[in-house]
């Protein structure tokens, strides 16, 4: 009996073999939640944190000048959070996916395993982040009073699944070329906070009257992850438009980044 050894599909996913090595992928998720907060004296209050004095920052500096220039369905605070809710995920899953492949040089070297195996599980790891954040978040809603349709929050798994394929397609790309180019970890955090001004994070997308600036924030990858957890609020439209163009933006990212992560895979040990 022969058996022919050869590379996936540029374009496959390859969800059977990822589902073969499923344990890994736990393994390798809850390894980096605990090393994430190994040795912290607050744990798991850092995701909380963290959007909190985000909000605080945005709310003191912007929050009169943005609520008097867009009408907010919601107080400022609130609405800042929630994008912050969204930001979290996506920016410390993409930072984790794009250092994934070099972090785990030596476990690359040694075995065989499918190598979409690690960026996946650096942004499944994000995940209890959001959770407890999110818990937060709720609470804020239930503070300031806010008119919730708590039906909505039924689109929760929209925005999940919306900011986890963005992330995992510009995280498999830099990934990949972090592999090669070790200036990638630098470059990674001014990118991720020019994107943070970029995003219809602390405004809405229809803050400018410009139609070549709401474009770009309507085709930004998580502009309609934040459409759907803003759905919450009873007074807000949400804009089918800009989920739309953000996903056509998250499947292209989605796409390019496997290609190039599935064109590249084959050299990992070499250069890691």
């Amino acid at each position: 009996m022969e058996y022919e050894i050869k590379p996936k599909s540029k374009f496959s996913f390859g969800f059977k073999e990822l589902w073969n090595f499923n344990e890994l992928i736990y393994y390798f998720t809850w390894r980096d939640i605990k090393v994430k907060y190994k040795q912290t004296l607050l744990g798991i209050m850092w995701a909380v944190l963290q959007p909190l004095f985000m909000t605080l920052v945005f709310t003191f500096f912007l929050g009169n000048a943005i609520s008097s220039s867009s009408k907010l369905p919601v107080p400022y605070p609130v609405f800042a959070l929630s994008g912050l809710l969204i930001w979290g995920l996506f920016s410390n899953g993409l930072s984790n996916a794009a250092n994934s492949m070099v972090n785990n040089a030596n476990i690359i070297k040694k075995i065989y395993f499918p190598r979409l195996i690690i960026p996946i599980s650096a942004i499944l790891g994000t995940l209890i982040d959001f959770g407890v954040t999110l818990l937060v978040f709720t609470g804020v809603l239930l503070i300031y009073r806010v008119d919730v349709n708590w039906i909505n929050f039924l689109y929760l798994p929209l925005a999940l699944l919306f900011g986890i394929f963005a992330a995992l397609g510009l995280g498999m790309f830099l990934a990949a070329v972090n592999v090669k180019f070790r200036d990638v970890r630098y470059i990674l955090p001014f990118f991720i906070q020019g994107l943070l001004f970029l995003s219809p994070i602390m405004f809405p997308t229809d803050i400018s009257e410009n139609r070549i600036a709401q474009l770009l924030l309507q085709f930004n990858p998580i502009a309609g992850a934040l459409e759907f957890i803003r759905a919450v609020f009873s007074d807000y439209n949400m804009n089918l438009t800009t989920i739309l163009c953000s996903g056509t933006t998250t499947l292209v990212l989605f796409i390019s980044g496997l290609f190039y992560f599935r064109k590249t895979e084959a050299y990992f040990a070499d250069l890691a």
